[in-house]
C-alpha cells in the first residue's frame, strides 16, 4: 500500500503552532516512515518549501527547510511532466477541482497510490481506485 501525501499534511506536521492538526499530521507521517509507503511529488516539495519558510507563524530557516526536503526524497517522489499538466487540466474540468489540486490528484494516480491524504480534497471520494482521506476528520 502506498500513501500520497498532499502539501498541507507535510506543513502541519512541521508547524508546531498548528495544534491538533500538527499532532495528527506528525503521527501520520511517523506511520508512513515506519511503513515506508509515503509518496510525494515535486509539486508537493516545492509548495512545502515555500509554506514552511514563508507562510507559517514560526517559519523554518531556508537551510533547515532544504534539509527537510532532502529527507523527504527518501520517499518515492513523482516528477511532473508535460503530459501530467494536460491530465491535470482534464481532472480539473471533470472533477471540478482547482488546477493545483488536480495536479496533486494526477501525481497520486501516476504513483498508483492506494490513498491520497489531504485536507483540501473531498474525503471519502474514490477516483480510479484512489481513496481520498482527510486525517483531520477521522
Amino acid at each position: 500500500m502506498s500513501t500520497f501525501v498532499d502539501t498541507n499534511i507535510l506543513v502541519y506536521a512541521h508547524d508546531v503552532d498548528a495544534g491538533r492538526r500538527h499532532d495528527v499530521a506528525a503521527g501520520l507521517l511517523r506511520q508512513l516512515w515506519d511503513a515506508r509507503d509515503g509518496v510525494v511529488s515535486t509539486q508537493v516539495l516545492q509548495e512545502f518549501y515555500v509554506s514552511i519558510t514563508r507562510k507559517i507563524p514560526k517559519a523554518i530557516s531556508r537551510k533547515d527547510a532544504r534539509e527537510l526536503i532532502r529527507t523527504y526524497t527518501a520517499w518515492r517522489v513523482i516528477g511532473i511532466e508535460p503530459a501530467d499538466v494536460v491530465a491535470a487540466s482534464e481532472h480539473e474540468e471533470r472533477y471540478r477541482l482547482s488546477f493545483w489540486d488536480a495536479l496533486i490528484l494526477t501525481s497520486a494516480l501516476k504513483a498508483n497510490a492506494d490513498r491520497l491524504v489531504s485536507e483540501d480534497l473531498q474525503a471519502g471520494q474514490r477516483i480510479r481506485g484512489l481513496h481520498i482521506t482527510n486525517p483531520f476528520e477521522e
